[in-house]
């Protein structure tokens, strides 16, 4: 009798791998609906209490994880120390700008940045990295491109929000992949990196009396605190669903994010969406199916062509 407790077993760990990172990308698409439960706390200051209880949470998880060593070994790498310190200064310019975005009522544009950051981050690799395109790829910019300028003409604006969280994360994910380090230690020294202005900004609120922590009640600081644990439980997930499902699913899981951030924007928040609007989105999300299918056509044909 054939024994089928392996295969059974890496089913499930697909299932489980699948399952978190499902979480992970739902639980980054419901911050939309998060940020503005922190009001009357402005932007910076939100920014700041992600920042703090970030490293509070993120150097308890290095404690429990027994990844102590690694953060010092981090801190002992000049060459990593410099990479991260880059990850840490984009992280915060791209957290700062989602906090702005959504709490101004721009949710849809915030989900227009994690649409396009995929072409992004391909053309930071063509202009920093050398990197060649494939014609698929260039033609995925390309209508990338359009559809940005149709958003621009529809706005009367460029769409600065979207933009600045693409290239933002961009930037960060490149920092991070050069660095490559694990998750929970890398944003454990990002955090610690940030947090002492974060710190200092938040005194400064207080000694002036324009903070809201100790103002607006228990619930609210609560919720301020909580910015941490909301940070942590979704990089988590997805740390352990990279180890066990392939990249390729992975890759497909992201545009989970911003479909539901655009569907919160549009059902929730109530956005308005012109046609020229939907036409940008449309343009947005071609782009988008040119590069998966040209991405897994390319993959399918490196696997044929790998020996057996």
């Amino acid at each position: 009798m054939t024994d089928h407790r392996p295969r059974d077993g890496h089913r499930d760990r697909n299932r489980d791998g699948l399952l978190l990172g499902v979480a992970a990308y739902g639980l980054w698409g419901a911050f939309p609906l998060f940020f503005p439960l922190l009001r009357p706390a402005g932007p910076l200051e939100i920014l700041a209490h992600r920042m703090v209880w970030s490293l509070v949470t993120m150097l308890l998880l290095v404690a429990l994880l027994g990844r102590i060593s690694a953060l010092r070994a981090i801190a002992a790498d000049p060459r990593t120390r410099r990479l991260l310190v880059v990850a840490a200064l984009t992280i915060t310019v791209n957290w700062a700008v989602f906090i702005y975005g959504v709490n101004a009522g721009r949710v849809v544009e915030t989900s227009l940045g994690y649409f396009v950051n995929p072409l992004v981050t391909v053309l930071i690799g063509v202009l920093l990295l050398r990197e060649r395109l494939r014609p698929g790829q260039w033609l995925a910019v390309g209508v990338g491109g359009v559809a940005v300028a149709v958003l621009t003409w529809d706005y009367g604006r460029p769409p600065w929000v979207a933009l600045a969280l693409a290239v933002s994360f961009g930037t960060y994910g490149l920092a991070k992949k050069r660095a490559d380090v694990g998750a929970v230690e890398s944003l454990a020294f990002e955090t610690a990196v940030v947090s002492p202005l974060a710190v200092g900004y938040l005194v400064w609120l207080g000694a002036t009396g324009a903070g809201t922590f100790t103002t607006e009640g228990p619930g609210h600081a609560l919720l301020l605190a909580s910015a941490g644990l909301v940070t942590a439980v979704p990089l988590i997930c997805f740390s352990a669903a990279a180890t066990r499902i392939p990249m390729v699913s992975l890759g497909l899981l992201q545009y989970l994010t911003p479909v539901l951030q655009f569907a919160v924007g549009v059902l929730v928040v109530g956005e308005d969406m012109p046609p020229g609007r939907w036409a940008g989105f449309a343009l947005v999300w071609l782009a988008l199916a040119v590069f998966t299918a040209e991405s897994l056509r390319h993959r399918r044909g490196d696997a044929r062509g790998q020996p057996r």
